[in-house]
């Protein structure tokens, strides 16, 4: 175990550091996917560690897992940034930071990593700066949305989630909901009304069924996915193809729209398995993230088996530093039962050193 201490730097200190004409410093984020999600310090990287890593890496996670950006990395051990700063929710000092917890596990593993610069602790954590400097964080906002009035051709009502005095099924009634700035999800209905498809700047759509129609092939992009809801169906041989199209579609500046009858249960599923792949988050937080979003998704007990599966392997130790970056810019819950998981002032604070000792 190591025996370090870590200076904290207050809020005053820390907007000085971002504001100034030094080289900067790397803000690594130390809290949940969601919460960091809802609002955080632009230019902030989120650090995570699955319970697989946290398990097998015994305290000797690599650099790669703290900062799985090439680039980032790199600038970091040329020595180009003036300090990192690390912070969770609210911890004062190094000494309230639990034992277990990813801030502690992540400043481990920086230390083994001389560098040239000086890593501190965000003294009351995003909360406190978020209090005091809301300004500079990004802002908590509902999920983008996109609510037009309902045709009179809407398709009749399924019991499946029940529907309205009109006869409109839930999972019709809004539109598209945002997961990401590129990634939408909705139903059938919605992928059938042009309208809305280009209100949001969509792009190109995945059709995860065997018979919805793709309506617009002139007009967007397809991928289509023909598997059925049901516990026979392979919906994981899907998911390489499916992450690809997506970032594809990203790196292009474009914008998916992935549905399937009802969006419920098999795009749900693929949007899952973009999340827990590109952003390294487990099933329980993926799916408390996209609920939160589309509040009546439920991917069927087998789709659900096949991400837990999925989670086991991308998540191991041998692929955390692989294919994967951290966010640049910016609750847990159970699901079918699955566990859920000193001040300095601005000119002293960079000449405190961490200290450790020589081992790890």
């Amino acid at each position: 175990m190591v025996i370090m201490e870590v200076p904290s730097i207050d809020c005053n200190a820390f907007r000085s550091l971002l504001e100034g004409d030094g080289p900067g410093c790397l803000v690594l984020d130390c809290r949940s996917f969601f919460a960091f999600n809802t609002a955080h310090i632009p230019g902030s990287a989120n650090v995570r560690f699955s319970t697989i890593v946290r398990r097998r890496a015994r305290g000797g996670l690599g650099l790669e897992h703290i900062v799985p950006n090439e680039e980032t990395r790199s600038r970091l051990m040329a020595g180009e940034y003036q300090a990192v700063v690390f912070l969770d929710d609210r911890s004062l000092d190094f000494d309230q930071v639990k034992k277990e917890s990813t801030l502690l596990l992540a400043v481990c593993a920086l230390c083994r990593y001389p560098c040239g610069t000086r890593v501190f602790l965000l003294r009351g954590g995003f909360e406190m700066f978020f209090s005091e400097f809301p300004e500079l964080c990004t802002k908590p906002s509902p999920p983008q949305g996109l609510c037009l009035p309902l045709s009179a051709s809407s398709q009749p009502g399924s019991a499946e989630s029940g529907s309205t005095s009109c006869g409109t099924p839930l999972y019709d009634q809004g539109g598209p909901v945002e997961i990401l700035p590129f990634l939408y999800l909705g139903s059938a209905y919605h992928a059938s009304r042009k309208d809305m498809l280009d209100a949001l700047g969509i792009t190109s759509l995945i059709n995860v069924s065997a018979n919805c129609p793709n309506h617009f092939e002139s007009h967007y992009q397809y991928k289509s996915i023909p598997v059925e809801d049901n516990h026979k169906a392979d919906i994981s041989s899907w998911f390489h193809e499916a992450i690809e199209f997506i970032d594809s579609v990203k790196n292009q500046g474009g914008r998916v729209f992935v549905h399937c009858q009802a969006g419920i249960s098999r795009s749900a599923t693929i949007c899952l398995a973009y999340l827990m792949r590109t952003r390294r988050v487990k099933l329980d937080e993926a799916f408390e993230f996209v609920k939160q979003r589309r509040s009546i998704i439920s991917p069927n007990f087998s789709f659900m088996g096949q991400l837990l599966q999925f989670e086991s392997q991308i998540l191991a130790p041998s692929s955390c530093s692989a294919e994967v970056s951290s966010p640049a810019r910016g609750k847990t819950g159970t699901v079918f039962n699955f566990p859920v998981h000193r001040a300095a002032s601005p000119l002293s604070f960079l000449h405190s050193p961490i200290a450790t000792s020589p081992s790890c």
